[in-house]
């Protein structure tokens, strides 16, 4: 096979003892999302709790109110005999009172300690009840009793006797804890039905707020993903007011790479052009002086390797490598146009040139880098192959990157290279047959492009053909 070059071995790739990949950031949307629901939850939590006291304290409250009121009907009806007995009304201001064990009690206790209770009373122990003086009032709560946590309201009242004597009773109506907390159970079950609702409609609001609000730069990151892909040259859509600088700046950055790369090679063509025709000059006048002379000889041979070393080197500093925004090149009509210029050259072998390249497979670089590597690997096929080479092109698209890795093997059936004379033909100025024409720096040029862009070069037998094959693998992009 040609050693048509010295390929400086491809340096390996650095390994990591931490497997883990770094831990992606948040996106923009999660990060607004996460913030609102801290924010809404707090909100939220300080109202239900504000608001589940501020009940807590009107129905203490109305619970106070709605016993004195209980006290005051029972002094309404109560009488007072002309022996100082005291009666209370027969029909209480709550059917609860007759109820036993309704939780809702009365009790008056006059001043000698006589007691008179309602029925619901009976049997009860209310020896937590002090007297009052008359126009004393008092409302405790909860305590705790023999019947459980209790609230009530005390007021001390004097009521005078046909005799015109006075008789002093405290009255108290008492009523069971249960009951204000059931009332305050269900409106906390009640406010956080309702907060809870709220607050998924509230963050669904958010969430299409947000999504609506983002559309811009979801609209940027796609456009920058259609440059990266070739499939457009420039951010061409419309944007909101706060990102127009950006999406300009980004063009005015693509459009200077791609203007700096134009005239950098520019000038490279014209650097190569200009040394390369003294250099041919000087060479076509030692070749036209007549006679055997050592030192035409040597100087000669210096001439032809300078023009070999001018070739070399703009080539490999012409090679562009991988950009970040890059055309899609499509590789079929380049390569049969270089297969056709081979069978011209090679017309003598009667080579013929198969190809296996996968639809709309495509080169993301510079043109004249694709048909630099695609050309020296065929030419070097076609120059080492009996009657038969294979181009085989394939797309490796990965999940998560914009464009499509690229695998490229170029296989014919001469007599291929041996194992242990690999490493010796990817050396620079190295040929693999003195007897065959070729300076050794096609597969130079090869391997500084797949470097240049991140690729890798392997060299084997053809499994077909049973000689030599050249597989360059390009990472996706």
């Amino acid at each position: 096979m040609d050693a048509d070059t010295a390929l400086p071995s491809l340096a390996a790739k650095p390994t990591t003892n931490d497997p883990s990949p770094p831990r992606r950031p948040f996106s923009l949307a999660a990060r607004a999302a996460l913030a609102t629901g801290f924010v809404l939850a707090a909100f939220l939590g300080v109202v239900g709790l504000t608001l589940s006291r501020t009940s807590a304290e009107t129905a203490l409250k109305d619970l106070q109110d709605h016993l004195q009121n209980f006290v005051v009907a029972y002094l309404a009806g109560t009488e007072v005999g002309r022996s100082g007995k005291v009666l209370l009304p027969d029909t209480p201001p709550d059917p609860r009172f007759s109820q036993p064990g309704s939780g809702l009690y009365a009790l008056a206790l006059s001043e000698n300690g006589a007691k008179l209770e309602s029925p619901s009373a009976i049997g009860r122990d209310f020896a937590f009840l002090k007297k009052l003086e008359p126009g004393q009032s008092q409302f405790v709560g909860p305590i705790e009793t023999r019947m459980g946590r209790l609230y009530y309201y005390a007021y001390g009242v004097a009521l005078d006797t046909s005799e015109k004597k006075s008789v002093k009773l405290t009255f108290m109506v008492a009523q069971a804890e249960d009951q204000l907390e059931g009332q305050n159970a269900v409106f906390r079950r009640s406010l956080i039905f309702w907060l809870a609702s709220l607050g998924v409609m509230l963050i669904l609001l958010q969430l299409l707020l947000l999504r609506w609000s983002l559309t811009p730069l979801r609209k940027v990151a796609s456009d920058m993903s259609r440059v990266e892909r070739g499939d457009t040259e420039r951010l061409d859509s419309q944007y909101p007011l706060e990102l127009t600088g950006l999406t300009e700046r980004i063009n005015a950055f693509i459009d200077s790479e791609r203007e700096q790369r134009t005239r950098y090679r520019n000038t490279l063509a014209d650097l190569a052009h200009s040394l390369k025709t003294p250099l041919a000059v000087i060479r076509s006048r030692l070749e036209s002086v007549d006679g055997a002379s050592p030192l035409r000889g040597d100087v000669l041979d210096q001439v032809r390797r300078m023009d070999e070393l001018v070739a070399y080197q703009l080539a490999r500093a012409a090679t562009t490598g991988r950009q970040t925004f890059a055309t899609a090149i499509p590789i079929a009509g380049h390569a049969e146009d270089l297969v056709q210029s081979l069978e011209k050259v090679y017309a003598a072998k009667n080579v013929l040139c198969e190809f296996d390249i996968d639809e709309g497979a495509a080169f993301y670089g510079e043109r004249g880098d694709l048909l630099e590597l695609m050309g020296n690997l065929l030419e070097n096929a076609f120059k080492w192959a009996g009657h038969r080479v294979l181009l085989v092109v394939k797309a490796e698209p990965m999940a998560g990157r914009q464009r499509p890795g690229l695998w490229m093997s170029v296989e014919d059936d001469g007599p291929g290279i041996n194992d242990d004379k690999i490493e010796k033909v990817l050396q620079r100025g190295v040929r693999g047959d003195e007897r065959v024409q070729g300076h050794g720096i096609g597969l130079s040029i090869v391997q500084d492009i797949i470097k240049a862009y991140r690729g890798e070069l392997t060299v084997d037998r053809s499994p077909e053909f049973g000689g030599a094959r050249f597989s360059v693998r390009l990472p996706p992009g």
